[in-house]
């Protein structure tokens, strides 16, 4: 029974699940998949497989999927699509933010703050002020796993923004144990930002956090929104009502703009990242541990690009 799918927690979220559509897995084959993001243009999706040290693409119309890129020692994990059609990439092997141009050469937006090497960008995404904002924790470079071990160069695990005119980059948080998925609000005014301590440190934190986004590209505020009860958050995403769709363990859990869990879609394995995709942005693509799943929903997901 597709039923079996959700967990219905609050009456809001029935309207915005059909328990007649099923979760469904597109492909499998992977080590630790991270990163997806929906290219329209293409109908397709691209996504990381962080450990196996490569890119896949999956064609929406066909079906059929194949690596888009790999074996570089990039060891890519947080994906977006920028104002003007082009992949950004956070790089754990290479420890910079990149920009796959339209003729398919990359350009490099960020490597090092201070003179110092960053530790390994996580996750990003691009304002429409063409802003760049990424979270640079330790993961690529605790191990050999997902990038290459190295002694950490800055003091922190910090947020950064890249100011499109300048090139500068600034820090904007750097109280957090281990910055990871981030996302802006419908009016761009939020920027929510997971806190994935826990994954490293025993009683380390597990909640999104809240920001103002000043005027100046600062932020203000910080509050926890919202904490994990079933694991650690990653990566996230928003629908236009400003609802918060966000892994969660082994699931996707859907958060009331006011941090209110109201359902989850269930899958049985380990969540890391999701986007909204399809003609209509009203189907999410998951990644799972090993696998990307999709599941048809009754709501559109907030415009990213």
């Amino acid at each position: 029974m597709a039923e079996s799918d959700f967990d219905i927690l609050d009456d809001r979220f029935r309207t915005l699940v059909k328990t007649a559509a099923n979760v469904e897995r597109i492909w499998t084959g992977g080590r630790w998949t991270e990163g997806a993001v929906y290219f329209p243009a293409m109908r397709s999706l691209l996504w990381s497989d962080i450990p196996n040290d490569r890119i896949m693409r999956w064609d929406e119309c066909t079906g059929e999927t194949g690596v888009f890129r790999g074996n570089h020692g990039h060891y890519t994990n947080g994906h977006t699509v920028d104002r003007q059609g082009r992949l950004v990439s956070c790089e754990h092997g290479t420890r910079r933010v990149t920009r796959t141009e339209h003729d398919g050469s990359i350009t490099v937006l960020a490597d090092s703050y201070d003179g110092r090497k960053l530790n390994s960008p996580n996750d990003v995404v691009v304002r429409s002020d063409g802003s760049i904002w990424f979270t640079d924790p330790a993961y690529g470079i605790d191990s050999d796993y997902e990038g290459f071990a190295a002694p950490q160069e800055q003091d922190g695990d910090f947020v950064f923004r890249l100011d499109p005119d300048s090139g500068r980059l600034t820090v904007v948080a750097d109280d957090f144990q281990r910055p990871n998925g981030l996302a802006f609000s419908v009016d761009e005014q939020t920027l929510y930002i997971v806190d994935s301590g826990f994954s490293r440190y025993k009683d380390g934190n597990r909640h999104i956090r809240k920001f103002s986004v000043n005027a100046d590209g600062s932020l203000s505020g910080g509050e926890v929104l919202m904490t994990c009860q079933t694991g650690i958050y990653d990566g996230f995403r928003l629908d236009t009502e400003g609802r918060i769709w966000t892994s969660a363990g082994t699931g996707v859990e859907c958060y009331a703009p006011d941090g209110t869990l109201l359902g989850r879609i269930k899958l049985t394995e380990r969540v890391a990242n999701l986007v909204f995709g399809g003609p209509k942005r009203n189907r999410m693509f998951i990644a799972g541990t090993t696998s990307i799943y999709s599941v048809m929903l009754p709501v559109t997901g907030a415009r990213t690009f």
